[in-house]
């Protein structure tokens, strides 16, 4: 399945991509519904620094940054630095899980925001497909407007 998001942002790509390649950007993105962390002893790490190729370990999604509900074995396949990032990963519920998120300048003080996501449940969960697509459309929807709302500051 296959779901696509996109937004413009009022701000330079230079300043999305500093907020976009860290945990505390990914996480504001996310909140109040989830939040991710990086796996133990790699709380430092950023898209930028995770190495490209190298899977990183668990980062566990929580519901309402609590719950511990699923897991990303994160592993970013392409870094295009300041433009944009290819991940692809595994999932406790996933059998696929492919994030593309790239950056293309408007000018000098807007960007937009592309995310593409494709993904493949787990063989029990695939009748869920279409609402999980809806929810991560939906999710996808929420972290670009949390992004804007972030830089309309």
């Amino acid at each position: 399945m296959i779901v696509e998001r996109q937004r413009a942002i009022d701000a330079s790509a230079e300043q999305v991509w500093e907020r976009i390649v860290t945990p505390e950007g990914i996480n504001d993105e996310l909140r109040p519904w989830m939040t991710m962390s990086m796996p133990r002893g790699r709380k430092d790490l950023t898209v930028e620094t995770i190495p490209v190729g190298e899977p990183v370990g668990r980062c566990w999604m929580r519901l309402f940054g609590v719950l511990p509900f699923d897991y990303d074995h994160l592993t970013i396949a392409e870094l295009w630095p300041g433009r944009g990032f290819h991940e692809e990963s595994t999932m406790l519920s996933m059998r696929l899980w492919r994030h593309e998120r790239t950056l293309e300048p408007v000018g000098e003080a807007r960007t937009v925001v592309r995310d593409r996501l494709t993904f493949e449940l787990r063989t029990p969960l695939r009748v869920l497909t279409p609402a999980i697509a809806a929810a991560v459309g939906a999710l996808f929807g929420h972290r670009q407007r949390r992004l804007a709302r972030y830089f309309s500051r």
